[in-house]
C-alpha cells in the first residue's frame, strides 16, 4: 500500500470537525475530544477511511490492538492505532473500553479461542498471527492457557511470550506463502504488500509505520542501512513505488503482490519489470537493512 506523503492526514487524528485533544493549538478545529482507551476484542477488524461498511479498507487491526477513540457515533468509533498512528473508523462493536497487559502472541496464521480448555471444546473466535493476549492462568495439564480478554482458552503451543518468538521475520513471512492480497489486509485471510512487512517485523519486536512510502522513509531517515542489490541477503527490504518486499535470499523477493493476488516469491528482476511499466523512470527504490540482528 502507498499513499501521499503531503498532508499525511493517515497519521493526524483530525477531521474538519473534530480533532485530538493533544493537537489543540496546532489543528484549527471546532471541538476537540481526548482519547478514551479501547483494545480490540474481535479476531480481527478493518481500519477504514470512513464510517461505512463499503468504505476501503486503510488497514486492519487484530485481537488486543489498541485504538485511542476519540469518537462514538452510530456504532461506529473513530481514532488512532496506537502501534503505528493510522487514524481512520473501526466497528465499535469489536472493542471493548478496557485496558490489558498482553504476555503472549499469536505465532501460527491462526489460533482458536476456545470455550473451554480441551481441543474438543468449540471454538468462540479465530485470532490471527500477530494477536496479542494475556494470559492468566492456566489448566492443570499446563496445555492451554485461558485469556483475560474474552472468556476462553488457546492452546499454548500456538503462543509465543512477547520478546521471545523466536524467528526472523523473511522465516514468519514465509508462511504466509500462497495468501490471497488483499488491499489494507493483515491476516492470512488477505493481506498487502506493507501489511506484510509491518507484521511480521512486529512480532519480533521491530516497529515500522503501516505503509511503503512510510517504512522507505523511516529506514532511509538512519534506522536502516542502504544495500546495493549485488550484495542483498535474506529479510532486506526491497523498495519500489507504492510496494514493499523481504528478500527471500539474494536474488529473490517474498511479497505480498496484486499481479500474482497472493504471496510469493518472484526473482527481483522480475518484479523491476512489473514496476517498469507504470513506472518507466525509476522503477525500484532500493534496498534497506534494518540495524539489528534479525536476518
Amino acid at each position: 500500500m502507498n499513499s501521499s506523503l503531503s498532508s499525511d492526514p493517515r497519521l493526524t487524528p483530525a477531521r474538519p470537525d473534530l480533532a485530538a485533544e493533544e493537537l489543540k493549538g496546532r489543528v484549527a478545529a471546532p471541538r476537540y475530544a481526548s482519547a478514551r482507551i479501547a483494545t480490540v476484542v474481535h479476531g480481527s477488524v478493518l481500519l477504514r477511511s470512513r464510517a461505512d461498511g463499503e468504505a476501503p479498507a486503510a488497514s486492519e487491526l487484530l485481537f488486543g490492538e489498541v485504538l485511542r477513540v476519540y469518537e462514538l457515533r452510530a456504532g461506529w468509533a473513530w481514532g488512532q492505532a496506537a502501534a503505528d498512528g493510522y487514524v481512520g473508523y473501526v466497528e465499535a462493536s469489536a472493542l471493548t473500553f478496557q485496558q490489558y497487559r498482553a504476555t503472549h502472541l499469536v505465532t501460527g496464521l491462526f489460533a482458536h479461542l476456545l470455550r473451554a480448555p480441551s481441543i474438543q471444546s468449540p471454538a468462540v473466535a479465530l485470532l490471527p498471527m500477530g494477536a496479542r493476549v494475556t494470559v492468566i492462568e492456566t489448566d492443570s495439564d499446563g496445555l492451554h492457557g485461558r485469556i483475560a480478554e474474552r472468556d476462553g482458552w488457546i492452546n499454548l503451543r500456538q503462543l509465543k511470550p512477547i520478546g521471545k518468538v523466536g524467528a526472523t521475520p523473511h522465516a514468519l513471512a514465509r508462511r504466509f506463502l500462497g495468501v490471497p492480497y488483499l488491499w489494507g489486509g493483515k491476516t492470512a485471510t488477505g493481506i498487502d504488500c506493507s501489511g506484510l512487512v509491518q507484521l511480521v517485523h512486529a512480532l519480533v519486536g521491530i516497529d515500522l509505520p503501516r505503509d511503503s512510502d512510510l517504512q522507505l522513509a523511516h529506514l532511509a531517515e538512519g534506522n536502516g542501512q542502504a544495500v546495493a542489490p549485488g550484495v542483498a541477503k535474506a529479510g532486506d527490504l526491497a523498495f519500489f513505488p507504492g510496494h514493499v518486499g523481504i528478500m527471500a535470499d539474494e536474488t529473490r523477493l517474498l511479497h505480498a503482490n496484486a499481479t500474482r493476488m497472493e504471496v510469493s516469491i518472484d526473482p527481483l528482476e522480475e518484479v523491476i519489470g512489473w514496476l517498469r511499466r507504470d513506472h518507466p523512470d525509476q522503477p525500484f527504490l532500493g534496498l534497506y537493512r534494518l540495524p539489528r540482528g534479525d536476518h
